[in-house]
């Protein structure tokens, strides 16, 4: 059985289940999304820019993070990915085929090779449905018809997300269960497919601080065990150090910096990046009384967004009639480490 559905994915994608590690999963090529605004009874009012020319490359068995503040597009940019957003430009690769070109069958497949963490767990999950319920719909939906393996791939999931004895769980309800019980059923669902991709959202921002590294430890070991490659959402720098290899900086629609997730925090590149790092909350009481300087002002309006680096009307290093006219290429500081910003040139 287990032969004839590789068989079968091969024959939808083209793309064997052999795989080195290493090699590039998931491919995004100067993607945008833009929303389009309607004023009621005037037609047409403009753009949200909502995600600008993004490219990057996510490898097999990797796990990146990407950050930024709130309404930066890091929450588009996943959507995206995950297929309910369509792309207004550019190209998302998986295994080589682009996903805006997928007909019903190819979405099938698609569903179970990506996996969704979501950010709020009690709002994630049907309160109608027991745990046992919930865990089984997924295998149900792609066609796994014998209960009897259901049941015990049920099991084997609760068993690796830390719900065990799973006779305790199985016919239990959202609402009977903790806020970190629930994660982990969320976390279980989105890995009973067995996935190469998890796409986590925030997922520990809704948790008490004492089950948060908790629970990205715990993603950390499966995405490990699995080799499965992961994207992090999230607006927490301090966070990341546990989770990622990588780090992707979102600021007003652009990734502004990608690094190896040490190099970046030891030496942050872009003016953005280094003003999240001071705004990142300091455990160390000797710095209480240090002042911490923040860039000026707010984000720009996706809608109109500035000419030029969209950082600049913000950042005291900016370069006159350089960085408030043309957006910056991306520039290599070293190895593995790339920054948008004109004072690299």
């Amino acid at each position: 059985m287990v032969m004839i559905a590789k068989s079968a994915e091969e024959k939808i994608t083209g793309v064997s289940e052999a795989n080195v590690k290493g090699d590039v999963l998931l491919s995004v090529r100067d993607l945008r999304v833009w929303f389009e605004l309607r004023r009621f009874g005037f037609g047409h009012a403009g753009y949200v820019r909502a995600v600008d020319n993004v490219s990057f490359d996510l490898h097999y068995g990797e796990a990146v993070a990407v950050v930024g503040e709130s309404g930066c597009g890091k929450s588009s940019l996943m959507k995206s990915i995950l297929g309910l957003n369509k792309p207004t430009k550019g190209n998302i690769l998986f295994e080589g085929k682009d996903i805006n070109t997928f007909d019903t069958q190819n979405w099938h497949w698609y569903r179970r090779k990506v996996g969704y963490v979501q950010q709020d767990p009690y709002g994630a999950l049907a309160p109608f449905m027991t745990v046992q319920r919930i865990l089984e719909e997924p295998l149900i939906v792609h066609g796994v018809k014998n209960a009897d393996e259901r049941e015990q791939r049920v099991r084997k999931v609760m068993d690796e997300v830390k719900l065990s004895p799973a006779d305790d769980f199985l016919s239990k309800y959202p609402h009977m269960l903790s806020g970190g019980q629930q994660q982990r059923v969320v976390i279980a669902r989105a890995m009973v497919m067995e996935p190469k991709l998890i796409v986590a959202d925030e997922p520990v921002s809704m948790l008490d601080a004492s089950v948060r590294v908790e629970i990205l430890k715990l993603l950390r070991g499966l995405q490990e065990s699995h080799n499965l490659a992961m994207i992090y959402i999230t607006h927490d720098l301090s966070t990341v150090r546990y989770f990622s290899e990588r780090i992707f900086v979102m600021y007003a629609g652009n990734i502004v910096e990608k690094s190896p997730v040490k190099e970046l925090l030891n030496n942050p590149s872009h003016p953005y990046t280094a003003a999240l790092l001071t705004a990142t909350s300091d455990p160390d009481s000797r710095n209480a009384e240090t002042f911490k300087e923040i860039p000026p002002g707010e984000p720009p309006s996706l809608v109109s967004p500035p000419t030029g680096c969209r950082f600049h009307p913000r950042c005291s290093r900016k370069i006159d009639n350089l960085c408030d006219v043309e957006e910056p290429p991306e520039f290599e500081i070293s190895a593995g480490h790339h920054a948008a910003c004109w004072l690299y040139k």
